[in-house]
């Protein structure tokens, strides 16, 4: 742990914004822009990497277990965000994806000082939330070296959860501790160790990328729409709507009424209008279907032919 920070990719000197001081604010902007540009292509280089986190992801998923990030600081923000839009955008309970951050739910708001340098709060958050053998865990640290970070992926490894580290350094240290390494090298910061900046952008990209990759693997999406929406307010219920009107066609009132008729599940209304069958005839095919909407239309059309 007495790696010198100097010595790290995300701490380095960009020698393209040394006089970044004496800027305009509009070359400020078009200089943080260029920096930026370059994330998308850093996350690039390790699409094999996230792949093997996404197939983790889903067979945890598949075994009834729970995807897992934990972090401090604005990498620990930055999983407990990408956590909490899962609920409303594929209807999985709160409790399937976490974010878990060093200090708890307050750090989110406020810095919690030293939180993230005892490697033993790492355990015990993942203690407390009950961690097993069936989850994924996913440690975040840009440095790739943060304490509370290292302790949760080892104890992650102690009961036999899969381990993914993601850290913007080559060769970090949370990277030794997991099965499956993401580093996403996306050079030295605008503002030097401002680690919020090109680093936030890559692990939200990757973070992204593993949650909602595991989703449409779970059914969560039929072509690109997202038809396991949770309908709990006017918008999504409007959006719910339009997700049904796309897939089969019928009217605004049509697929309102069976929408509502449906307790405004959209997987069992679209499978109602394309069955032409009522809501428990659809939820049971459904069932059989194993929740994948383009799987019971199949079934549908197979029995017609």
């Amino acid at each position: 742990m007495d790696q010198n920070l100097t010595g790290l990719t995300t701490e380095s000197r960009n020698e393209g914004t040394v006089k970044i001081d004496t800027a305009e604010p509009l070359d400020i902007l078009k200089v943080m822009n260029e920096e930026d540009k370059k994330v998308a292509c850093a996350v690039e280089k390790v699409i094999p990497d996230i792949e093997k986190a996404v197939n983790f992801t889903f067979e945890s998923l598949k075994k009834g277990g729970r995807l897992i990030y934990i972090g401090a600081g604005t990498s620990g923000r930055l999983g407990v965000l990408d956590a909490v839009e899962c609920p409303p955008t594929f209807s999985t309970d709160p409790a399937t994806v976490q974010g878990l951050i060093a200090g708890g739910e307050s750090a989110f708001v406020k810095a919690v000082e030293g939180a993230e340098d005892r490697p033993e709060l790492g355990e015990s958050d993942l203690k407390a939330i009950g961690l097993n053998e069936n989850d994924t865990v996913v440690g975040i640290a840009a440095s790739g070296r943060t304490p509370y970070v290292i302790g949760a992926l080892k104890y992650a490894r102690s009961v036999g959860a899969k381990t993914v580290a993601l850290s913007c350094n080559e060769n970090s240290l949370i990277s030794q501790e997991a099965e499956q390494s993401i580093e996403v090298i996306v050079g030295p910061e605008v503002l030097t160790g401002s680690t919020r900046l090109k680093a936030a952008t890559a692990q939200k990209m990757v973070l992204n990328m593993i949650s909602t990759s595991s989703m449409i693997l779970m059914g969560k999406a039929y072509e690109n729409l997202m038809v396991d929406v949770h309908v709990s307010n006017y918008k999504l219920k409007e959006r719910a709507i339009g997700i049904i009107m796309k897939i089969t066609d019928v009217p605004y009132d049509q697929a309102k009424n069976v929408l509502e008729q449906a307790d405004n599940n959209v997987k069992t209304a679209i499978v109602m209008i394309k069955a032409n069958i009522k809501k428990d005839e659809a939820s049971s095919l459904l069932n059989e279907a194993g929740g994948y909407v383009r799987k019971a239309i199949e079934i549908v059309n197979s029995r017609k032919s």
